[in-house]
């Protein structure tokens, strides 16, 4: 399906319901080419320095840290329900062990204006370029939050992704 250029404001409402039912696809490449896809459920879309920034935490355990670190951009996807079972998977493997592309017969797009592609089969598209990142400092994280989300000590780092384009399938339709 041909992807247009949108306003990345398009479908905020539908990018929010979705990463909390499901999940989001994160892709990102590393400096050899090598792609992952990984499922994300946590990140925001909001205005910092003036610029729309995609905001999404992960783990420097996950495979997908060090691509993010050494290209420094990602894309985020926006899943139709018909891929949930693909989300799914991509949340509970590593790309160290599975080409989750191929597993679930997932398209690399190649991205416009970033390195990490976008997902064919994904019906909206956020082509971001990080311009900062924080790391979660432990000791100001309340206790019970640590103790829920942290409990191995593996706390996220903060990727600030300038939205530099957004895509969508010509006919969008949100399931």
């Amino acid at each position: 399906m041909q992807k247009v250029k949108v306003d990345y404001s398009k479908y905020l409402k539908e990018t929010f319901r979705v990463m909390k039912e499901s999940g989001l696809l994160l892709t990102s490449v590393n400096k050899e080419g090598k792609i992952n896809v990984m499922t994300i459920g946590w990140g925001t879309i909001g205005i910092i320095w003036g610029m729309p920034m995609f905001l999404v935490l992960v783990r420097p355990s996950r495979f997908t840290y060090s691509f993010i670190e050494e290209t420094g951009d990602f894309t985020v996807n926006v899943p139709s329900e018909r891929l949930r079972e693909a989300v799914s998977f991509c949340g509970s493997v590593s790309g160290r062990d599975y080409d989750k592309f191929k597993e679930k017969n997932l398209t690399p797009l190649p991205g416009k204006g970033v390195k990490s592609p976008m997902i064919a089969e994904c019906i909206f598209h956020y082509e971001c370029k990080v311009l900062h990142r924080n790391d979660i400092i432990p000791a100001r994280v309340p206790e019970n939050v640590s103790g829920e989300f942290y409990p191995q000590g593996d706390y996220h780092r903060i990727f600030f992704g300038r939205i530099i384009s957004t895509f969508s399938d010509n006919k969008v339709k949100i399931e």
